[in-house]
């Protein structure tokens, strides 16, 4: 395996290789079976779980298509750039429109304004009805879901840049950049809206805080520094979606670390571990719950950061970032299955296949159940009894 670029492109080169390979890539590693999924085993179950409904978004998922709750529906899109609303209760489709080209992001929505954004960076706004409401072009190309709330739509481009276009009319009104390093992951990162303010990751193992109506910074914090000799070693880019419980903002980074932050203390760091995670963390009440570069899961106690325990019987599964329910974390695998493990102590309590190959997609956790976007643009509720 090999990734060539030139020095021009060096700063804005992603490398979902990376990732790949640091997860279980055969050619780099040999065939001595340390980076083989593990085989799934028969355990006895704990939890029934069961499909609630299916509903067919589009074709083609990845890393940057969430699924988003707003109130009684869920709003998704796929690759082929397809994009509705549907019922969470049923999973009935309340309508179904097309973007002209594909997708490369999407959906962010605040049940007025729905966003995606297609492989040449341009943001695509629609209206509740399904309707275009505007287009309006973003610096590079996106891979991160948008969000929309506050009058404004929000994305983070491949230049290091968030910025943030008119809700109503496309005209972009602020926009904010920080230096990137030479190499960043092609990682599944996300955004988070909390109190107005637009919490984002930023190359180099940084989390800022954004006035979303004004774009002035409020906060940066600092999850992870570089460490090694060389480019690759010295890629510590946060993950996944940044978790509130309470004051504790947590996030976690690949190379880095996994760290609780209080907000309410002007973003003091409470605690912190050295970790490395390439899906991201979730948290509920009491733990932080995230799987690490191998796909074994931890648990830290949310106020300490003790180790509350470690589950290994997924390791190297390539699993999504965990989705917290009522009794049980979720998380998808490489095969279509979504697992179920308990909180107090990481057991296996239930699998179901979902299908559709390999889910990426971050798993949605609701009252009803966990969404999980297949790899081939399923949109599925699974329940648990």
């Amino acid at each position: 395996m090999s990734v060539l670029f030139n020095a021009k492109s060096l700063r804005l080169v992603w490398l979902s290789a990376v990732l790949f390979a640091l997860s279980g890539c055969a050619l780099i590693t040999g065939d001595d079976g340390r980076y083989k999924p593990t085989p799934l085993t028969e355990y006895k179950p704990g939890l029934s779980a069961r499909i609630a409904w299916k509903s067919q978004v589009g074709k083609g998922s990845g890393i940057g298509f969430v699924p988003q709750v707003v109130g009684s529906v869920v709003y998704a899109a796929a690759a082929d750039g397809s994009l509705g609303k549907f019922d969470l209760a049923s999973g009935t489709p309340v309508w179904v429109s097309k973007v002209d080209k594909k997708l490369s992001a999407g959906v962010g929505s605040d049940g007025k304004t729905t966003a995606v954004v297609t492989a040449d960076g341009t943001v695509v706004a629609l209206d509740d009805n399904g309707q275009i409401k505007w287009r309006s072009k973003a610096s590079s190309e996106v891979t991160v879901p948008p969000i929309v709330g506050l009058g404004v739509v929000v994305v983070r481009s491949g230049d290091y840049r968030v910025q943030a276009f008119n809700a109503e009319t496309g005209e972009r009104i602020w926009s904010v950049q920080r230096p990137g390093p030479a190499l960043a992951l092609r990682a599944p990162a996300r955004m988070l809206l909390l109190e107005g303010l637009v919490i984002s990751a930023i190359p180099g193992g940084k989390l800022i805080a954004i006035n979303a109506v004004s774009g002035d910074v409020q906060w940066e914090g600092t999850v992870a520094l570089s460490k090694g000799s060389t480019d690759l070693e010295r890629v510590n880019d946060v993950v996944g979606l940044p978790a509130l419980s309470g004051s504790l903002l947590c996030a976690v980074a690949f190379q880095g670390r996994v760290v609780c932050f209080d907000i309410a203390a002007g973003g003091r760091t409470v605690w912190s571990k050295d970790f490395s995670s390439a899906v991201g963390l979730t948290i509920d009440a009491t733990q932080v719950y995230v799987p690490n570069e191998h796909d074994a899961i931890s648990a830290f106690g949310l106020k300490s950061g003790g180790l509350a325990w470690r589950q290994d019987a997924l390791r190297n599964r390539k699993v999504t970032s965990p989705a917290p329910m009522s009794g049980a974390i979720a998380v998808g695998d490489l095969e279509g299955f979504v697992h179920f493990l308990a909180p107090a102590d990481g057991q296996l309590l239930a699998r179901i296949l979902v299908g559709g190959g390999a889910i990426q997609a971050p798993l949605v956790a609701t009252p009803q159940g966990v969404l999980v976007q297949s790899g081939d643009g399923l949109l599925v509720l699974i329940g648990l009894n």
